[in-house]
């Protein structure tokens, strides 16, 4: 008995030990203990941290770039919204008997758009709206309304709708110029692809002026950021959360994968709002034109004797503004509006961002001269449109 009650003392004792020694480890490493002294350690955090993540001191370029995106996709969001439609397909078919009879199908699309002004119009891609019987319009904050549209242009795939509700604040975008866009810059879209509203995704401007053969006219802005299926219509903004072009379509390898690849397109900014303002204001979009052809020139011809810039003038037709100025086939155009040009998509894309009625200045030259024309755009024919 004696030896087992010295084994239970000694037991005790080396517990009320181990404990005496362990207490201090304990709370000199912060885990437990009531003598536990915070001004050893690092403040903690404030609420909206996670327990472990500390305060950043300094800014370094990725943070800067990380809180300027942020700070843009903060700006726009409000005016970014879903456009979900329903659109009535009807199919022919035949009986047992060898009758045809009507099918009628609904069709349930979406797509995003983006709030233009205060009165509630909104830009997107005519493709999202085409054949559509009902058009519905989810805002930012969850809010649904009717809408309806106002016209479209088919040629580069704009359209313009309203929101049809009163007593609502609309938060317009707020517009860059897509001419000054740089080839490198950062590019950010906005829309809801694959029905996941308010996606962000972001890339680089990867090309401008590109023409891929999907529309009648094409002036593309090119971008690696990622565009899905329900992209299109939304925008494409910069850094500084002004809108620079309008999501449309994508490059994908075959029919069968619809995905995103690193390679989609936009409208810029600029084109489309001058379609936008014409269909706004007039229900359509009237295409201008000076009235004269142009073609290319070799381009070491074109830095030997034009220094780099010019693009030959190949016809000029009766009764139009290039005919009313003097302009003549031969001559060589250097600059539009003060912009250099050295092909003739350059020319035409100083042209289609202006209206009828609007006057361009074009610097000709001739032989050995240079000659100054100003040219009033008129209506382009039915037969020359884009």
């Amino acid at each position: 008995m004696d030896r087992k009650w010295t084994m239970v003392i000694l037991f005790c004792s080396l517990m009320v030990f181990s404990t005496l020694i362990s207490r201090p480890w304990r709370a000199d490493n912060g885990r437990t203990g009531r003598n536990f002294s915070i001004e050893k350690y690092a403040p903690i955090p404030e609420a909206g941290f996670s327990p472990r993540q500390l305060p950043v001191e300094g800014n370094n370029a990725a943070r800067l770039l990380g809180s300027s995106i942020a700070d843009a996709v903060e700006r726009v969001m409000p005016s970014v919204v879903v456009i979900r439609t329903e659109a009535i397909e009807v199919k022919v078919k035949k009986d047992i008997f060898g009758f045809f009879y009507r099918v009628q199908k609904a069709l349930a699309g979406e797509g995003s758009g983006v709030i233009i002004d205060t009165e509630g119009h909104i830009l997107t891609s005519h493709h999202v709206v085409k054949d559509a019987r009902q058009i519905e319009v989810v805002l930012n904050d969850g809010t649904k309304l009717p809408a309806e549209q106002i016209g479209c242009d088919e040629v580069t795939d704009v359209a313009v709708l309203q929101i049809r509700a009163k007593d609502i604040e609309y938060q317009p975008v707020q517009f860059g110029d897509s001419d000054k866009v740089r080839v490198g810059e950062v590019a950010i879209a906005i829309g809801s692809p694959f029905s996941l509203q308010s996606s962000v995704t972001v890339g680089f401007v990867s090309q401008k002026g590109r023409r891929v053969q999907l529309l009648p006219y094409e002036d593309f802005i090119q971008t690696d950021a990622a565009i899905n299926p329900g992209n299109s219509g939304g925008p494409l903004i910069d850094v500084d959360g002004r809108l620079i072009g309008i999501n449309t379509a994508i490059q994908a390898p075959d029919s069968d994968n619809a995905g995103n690849v690193g390679i989609a397109f936009a409208i810029p900014s600029n084109l489309a709002m001058v379609i936008t303002r014409s269909l706004i204001e007039k229900g359509s979009h009237q295409w201008p034109w000076v009235g004269a052809s142009f073609g290319e020139i070799d381009p070491q011809l074109r830095k030997k004797f034009f220094g780099g810039n010019g693009v030959p003038v190949e016809e000029v037709w009766r009764d139009t503004p290039a005919a009313q100025v003097g302009m003549l086939p031969g001559d060589i155009i250097l600059e539009v509006k003060g912009v250099p040009v050295k092909t003739e998509y350059d020319i035409y894309r100083i042209i289609f961002n202006h209206s009828v009625g609007d006057r361009l200045p074009f610097l000709v030259q001739r032989n050995e001269k240079q000659l100054e024309f100003e040219l009033l755009l008129q209506a382009l024919p039915a037969q020359w449109n884009p």
